[in-house]
C-alpha cells in the first residue's frame, strides 16, 4: 500500500455496492466513478448477526478494528462509553492531527486528542472538541433529531447564532444557491420539501473543507447519513416492483428518483474532496454496510412508526417520574435518562403497564440509569384510539404521538463499500471480502505511522 502524509475518508453511510455499480454504470456519478477507478476497491463484510447489524455499531468497528463482541457498544449515543482507542486517539498518540467531521457514535481522549472532533448529531454526552463548533452542532442536532416533527421550531437566537457561524467558517456562494433554489421550488411545490436533508450536508462540507484548510489534519473524516435516510424511506419508491405495497403514480412521481437524487448529491462531495487533495494525500470511501429492500412486513401494510411531539409532555402526560433526560435516537427510539438506577427500574415498569387496544405500547430497554424506550406499534392505528394504563383510560394516542411519513422499505445489509485512493494508486478489485475489522488497519497502514495497531 502507498503512504501518503494526508487521509481524507469520506464516510458515505449505507451506500450500497449493488446500486454504485448501476448508477455508475448508467453514468449518473462521474466523480464516484472518477474516485473508483484510482482506487484499491474492496466489498467489506460486518460479521454480525442481523440483530447486530446498525451503523453505530459497525461505524465503531471501522474507527477501533474491533468487533460488536470486543468493543460492546450497542446504542446509538453510548459511544462516550467506549473503552478503547479509536484511530483519532492512536495517531493523536503519535504527535498527528485529526479532524473528525460528523462520524456516528465517536468518542475520544479529549484530554490528548490533537485536533478537532464534530460528533454526529445523535450524540449524548460527547460534545464538540472546540466549543466554537456549538452553534453548528446544535442547528444540526435539532434538525436531524426532529425532521419528522412538523410542530418543531428553532428559535430566532438559535438561528441567528447559526448564521453567523456559516459566514465565518465556509460558506460557500455553491450552499447559498442551492438553499436559495430549494427555498424556491419549495414554494412553488410542497412536495419538494424531502431535499432539504442534502441542504444540511453541502453546509456541513462547507464547514469541514474550511476546517481542513485552516488546520490541515493529518487525518479526516467527513460522515454524510442522507443517502441512508433515504434508502430506508424511498427504496420502494425505487423498486416498486420488489414490493407487495406498491406506491401510487403521484408518489412514484415524486419521490422515484430520490435515492439516485442523494447518490448524486454525494457525488458532488465527492467531486469537491478530489478537487482538495494534492499529491501528498489518500482519499478513502467507507459506508460501514449497506441496505436492500425491506418488504417482510407489507403483507400486514407495512412497517408504521410514531414518535410523541414533545417528551415533557410524553412523561407529563402518562404521569413518569425520575427522568432528567430524554432525547431522540432514530426512527421511533428515545433515550430516557434516569436520576437513579432505582428510578430507571420504576420506569421500566411504569411503561410495560402502558397499552393500545390490549398490545404493549412501549418497547423497553434498560441498562443502568438509562432506558431506551419508543413505540413498539407498527401498524395503522384509528384516530380515536387512547393510551390505556393497567385497562384504564388515559390519554388520546394521537395526543401525544404522530405517525412519521413513511413506511419502511429498507434494512441492513453486511456488505458495505471500502476503496483507498493513493496518489500512485492503480486500479484494482478485491474478489474476496475485507472484514471490516480489517479497515482501520488499512488506512492506518496509508498514514506514516509506526505500527498499525
Amino acid at each position: 500500500m502507498n503512504q501518503t502524509k494526508r487521509v481524507i475518508m469520506l464516510e458515505f453511510n449505507e451506500l450500497c455496492p449493488p446500486l454504485m455499480d448501476k448508477f455508475i454504470a448508467e453514468g449518473h456519478l462521474p466523480h464516484f466513478k472518477q474516485l473508483r477507478d484510482a482506487s484499491e476497491c474492496f466489498i467489506t463484510d460486518a460479521g454480525e448477526d442481523v440483530k447486530n447489524l446498525e451503523p453505530w455499531i459497525q461505524w465503531i468497528t471501522v474507527h477501533t478494528g474491533l468487533s460488536y463482541k470486543e468493543h460492546g457498544i450497542f446504542n446509538l449515543g453510548d459511544g462516550g462509553e467506549l473503552a478503547s482507542d479509536s484511530i483519532w486517539d492512536i495517531l493523536s498518540k503519535k504527535q498527528m492531527k485529526s479532524w473528525v467531521c460528523g462520524s456516528m457514535n465517536v468518542n475520544y481522549d479529549a484530554k490528548n486528542l490533537r485536533g478537532i472532533v464534530l460528533p454526529d448529531p445523535w450524540s449524548k454526552n460527547i460534545e464538540p472538541s472546540d466549543e466554537v463548533l456549538s452553534p453548528f452542532y446544535d442547528f444540526v442536532r435539532a434538525n436531524v433529531q426532529e425532521h419528522t416533527n412538523e410542530t418543531f421550531k428553532l428559535g430566532f437566537k438559535e438561528k441567528l447564532s447559526f448564521l453567523m457561524f456559516m459566514a465565518t467558517h465556509g460558506l460557500s456562494f455553491q450552499t447559498v444557491k442551492a438553499i436559495i433554489e430549494q427555498l424556491l421550488n419549495e414554494r412553488k411545490d410542497s412536495n419538494e420539501g424531502w431535499k432539504r436533508a442534502t441542504i444540511l450536508d453541502r453546509l456541513q462540507w462547507d464547514v469541514f473543507k474550511h476546517t481542513y484548510k485552516k488546520e490541515k489534519p493529518d487525518f479526516s473524516t467527513f460522515f454524510l447519513n442522507s443517502a441512508a435516510h433515504f434508502q430506508h424511506k424511498y427504496w420502494r419508491h425505487m423498486e416498486p416492483e420488489k414490493f407487495i405495497m406498491k406506491p401510487d403514480s403521484s408518489e412514484l412521481s415524486i419521490y422515484g428518483n430520490a435515492v439516485l437524487y442523494a447518490y448524486q448529491s454525494l457525488d458532488h462531495v465527492v467531486k469537491e474532496a478530489l478537487a482538495l487533495r494534492d499529491d501528498e494525500t489518500a482519499i478513502v470511501m467507507c459506508t460501514a454496510l449497506s441496505q436492500q429492500p425491506y418488504t417482510q412486513a407489507d403483507e400486514e401494510g407495512g412497517k408504521l412508526f410514531y414518535r410523541p411531539y414533545d417528551f415533557d409532555q410524553l412523561l407529563a402526560r402518562l404521569q413518569l417520574k425520575g427522568v432528567t433526560k430524554a432525547s431522540p435516537v432514530m426512527s421511533e427510539e428515545y433515550h430516557l435518562v434516569c436520576e437513579s438506577e432505582a428510578a430507571a427500574e420504576a420506569l421500566e415498569a411504569q411503561l410495560g403497564e402502558f397499552t393500545v387496544t390490549g398490545e404493549s405500547l412501549f418497547l423497553i430497554r434498560r441498562e443502568g440509569r438509562d432506558v431506551f424506550s419508543g413505540c413498539c406499534i407498527h401498524h395503522d392505528l384509528d384516530k380515536s384510539i387512547d393510551i390505556e394504563r393497567s385497562g384504564q383510560k388515559v390519554v388520546a394516542f394521537y395526543d401525544i404521538f404522530y405517525q412519521a411519513d413513511s413506511i419502511k422499505s429498507g434494512m441492513h445489509h453486511p456488505d458495505g463499500l471500502f476503496w483507498i485512493s493513493t496518489p500512485k494508486a492503480q486500479h484494482k478489485v478485491h474478489k474476496e471480502k475485507l472484514p471490516l475489522t480489517s479497515v482501520m488497519g488499512k488506512v492506518l497502514n496509508v498514514l506514516p505511522v509506526e505500527t498499525a495497531h
